[in-house]
């Protein structure tokens, strides 16, 4: 006989009986009703599991007597019943407080009972007990009637009961409102519809089934599918239903869309990972920079005194060029330097507007001798591309290191292609970039390229794929690091076995930007025109002695102070100074700190800042001119003449 043969009020019948089948298979959810003022109605099983109240001995009375006394005195039992009432649902998860006093944790929802005319009947209540579990079993102990009214007026939770072969037979306002079906639509059709097709062959339906009907419960979470395709996150639990005889009669299923508190823990979750990694960086940045300041005053001694010597010793081929290694060791040492100042983003940028295929074509016999003629060279420009706000030098630099690395990961065979396109950031999609217009330099090798965990490790200081001695792994931190630095960014892309693109994200010169003063011809090396006396100030006893034998060798009388607070006593006690030159990074009184405090003593008097990085300068005196360590004796040279002898 089919259903519809079947008489309304025996439908009724076995409906009610599946119902409180559904309700005395559930034992983890207190479910009773309330009247509209708030008195218990009705009392379940679970009810009196977690509260202790008998039936007999709670009807009636109160709801607000399963309350904390601070939270009657605060009202809040009126609170939810006017909030339910109001809003169609209360949820809350809080202290409540079981016969014998204990307290335990409990997940609360409180949906309003209505007629069919709108008239507030009451309200039905859900607790949860997750003091000691969070995946639970409902259990309901009403009567026929006020069942139906609770399971159909609960939204927040897809409530519904299968057959023993998985087919749905009742369906509630929740399951319609999670899963987008009504229950005319669904009713008959197997639960495994809300798979996705990926669980629905791995069997996952039948599996859930299996163990619930093994194991009494299923609990999972995991994707399911609605009506209209789209999936979300469900927390799912299925009991396995039995009649009084222990014959398996079907299976209560219970569904909650969880997808927000999921995308939560998960935003969480990339924040912190993001915290960390920035934490990282910034310490090995901080340690780097502080490495490479105290290694350019290293740097600084050599340089200077391996100059000093050339002039000293014998013209004897063998020795000059020994001196010569020396000094090319060294430079490279100060090559290393920068590119951990350039990783620590301390290194100083003489920000100028650059035309970048301009650039690239003053490259291209460098980029030719360094790559080999086994690497083909490309470029693509647009027409009119405009030009960029960078250091040029160090710009040069990092367009040579990727193209190094892109000849590297093509084994030294292959096309390396240059090209740029212009951006425009709007401020959604990139991170901490600025909104404005940018235009990104491409490198792109025909490489193997990298596989996931490398590209995510790609920029990571000194890490490299490269073999012993081949590489410092901090080519691509340094690129990374200037591209902030000029208030751009390093954008990698790969994928393994086909290839790489680096790009390197610059700002637009929206201004007239000052060119680059070491773009010009290198001036000769000019020496004191008159008998000057510099103040050398610096903390470094090393730095001292050899700037003073640079000065001395140029012609000028050098005082040295290892303080700034020294070098202020010399200049009170009426010492005479005609220029000061001072390192910037000194404890207790800085450089620019010593500027501010000469210039009220002495206002005319000049001030040369040396540095080993971009430290950031008061305004006061970020006009200073500088000098960046480790410098060439003709740098000093040129330097105090400048100062020393204005136009």
């Amino acid at each position: 006989m089919d259903r519809e043969q079947i008489p309304a009020a025996t439908t009724d019948i076995v409906d009610e009986q599946r119902y409180r089948l559904l309700v005395d298979a559930i034992s983890d959810y207190a479910i009773f009703m309330l009247d509209p003022s708030g008195h218990v109605a009705s009392w379940n099983e679970g009810a009196r599991r977690f509260k202790g109240y008998e039936a007999e001995e709670i009807l009636g009375r109160h709801f607000s007597c399963f309350y904390t006394e601070e939270e009657r005195t605060a009202g809040r039992p009126e609170q939810v019943l006017a909030t339910a009432a109001r809003e169609g649902s209360y949820e809350h998860e809080g202290w409540r407080v079981r016969k014998d006093g204990e307290c335990f944790w409990a997940s609360v929802v409180v949906d309003p009972i209505r007629s069919e005319s709108g008239e507030l009947l009451g309200f039905a209540k859900i607790t949860r007990d997750l003091t000691d579990r969070r995946q639970a079993e409902q259990e309901l102990r009403q009567s026929q009637e006020q069942f139906r009214l609770l399971v159909q007026r609960v939204v927040d939770y897809a409530i519904y009961t299968l057959d023993t072969s998985g087919h749905i037979t009742n369906w509630n306002l929740g399951a319609e409102r999670i899963k987008g079906y009504h229950a005319d639509e669904i009713i008959g059709q197997h639960f495994a519809s809300f798979y996705t097709e990926e669980d629905r062959a791995a069997g996952l339906p039948e599996s859930s089934l299996a163990e619930a009907r093994r194991e009494g419960l299923y609990a999972s979470e995991g994707w399911r599918v609605r009506k209209d395709g789209s999936r979300f996150w469900a927390s799912v639990v299925i009991n396995a239903i039995h009649d009084d005889d222990g014959a398996l009669v079907g299976f209560a299923k219970i569904t909650r869309d969880v997808t927000p508190q999921r995308e939560a823990q998960q935003a969480l979750d990339a924040a912190r990972e993001a915290l960390f990694q920035t934490q990282k960086l910034e310490t090995i940045g901080q340690l780097s920079g502080g490495v490479a300041h105290d290694f350019n005053n290293l740097l600084m001694v050599i340089v200077g005194s391996l100059q000093l010597l050339q002039k000293l010793v014998p013209d004897d081929p063998k020795i000059h060029a020994l001196l010569n290694n020396a000094l090319a060791g060294a430079e490279r040492g100060s090559s290393l330097t920068q590119r951990m100042l350039a990783f620590a983003r301390r290194q100083q940028l003489r920000l100028e507007s650059v035309d970048l295929l301009d650039l690239v074509r003053g490259m291209s016999d460098l980029l030719k001798r360094s790559l080999g003629p086994t690497v083909q060279i490309e470029t693509r420009f647009p027409i009119g591309l405009p030009p960029v706000k960078a250091d040029t030098n160090q710009l040069e630099m990092a367009l040579l290191n990727l193209a190094t690395n892109g000849r590297d990961a093509m084994q030294g065979h292959g096309q390396l292609t240059i090209a740029a396109r212009e951006i425009v950031v709007d401020g959604e999609e990139h991170g901490q970039l600025i909104p404005g217009h940018y235009v990104a330099l491409s490198v792109i090798d025909s490489g193997d390229g990298m596989d996931d965990e490398t590209l995510a490790r790609a920029l990571d200081p000194f890490f490299t794929t490269k073999g012993v001695g081949k590489g410092t792994g901090l080519g691509l931190p340094m690129v990374h690091g200037l591209a902030q630095q000029s208030g751009g960014q390093l954008v990698l892309r790969s994928v393994r076995g086909e290839g790489t693109t680096a790009e390197l994200w610059l700002p637009v010169a929206t201004e007239a930007v000052q060119p680059n003063p070491d773009a010009a011809e290198a001036e000769p090396l000019r020496r004191a025109e008159r008998p000057s006396v510099v103040l050398v100030v610096d903390d470094d006893p090393l730095v001292l002695q050899g700037t003073a034998a640079l000065l001395e060798d140029l012609g000028y009388q050098a005082v040295l102070a290892a303080s700034g607070a020294s070098a202020l006593a010399l200049l009170q006690d009426g010492e005479q100074i005609d220029l000061v030159l001072t390192d910037y990074a000194m404890p207790q009184m800085n450089g620019g700190e010593l500027a501010t405090a000469i210039h009220d003593i002495q206002p005319q008097l000049p001030i040369l800042i040396a540095s080993g990085y971009a430290e950031p300068l008061p305004d006061t005196v970020r006009a200073l001119p500088r000098l960046d360590k480790p410098f060439r004796q003709e740098a000093l040279g040129n330097a105090l003449h400048a100062l020393l002898n204005p136009a």
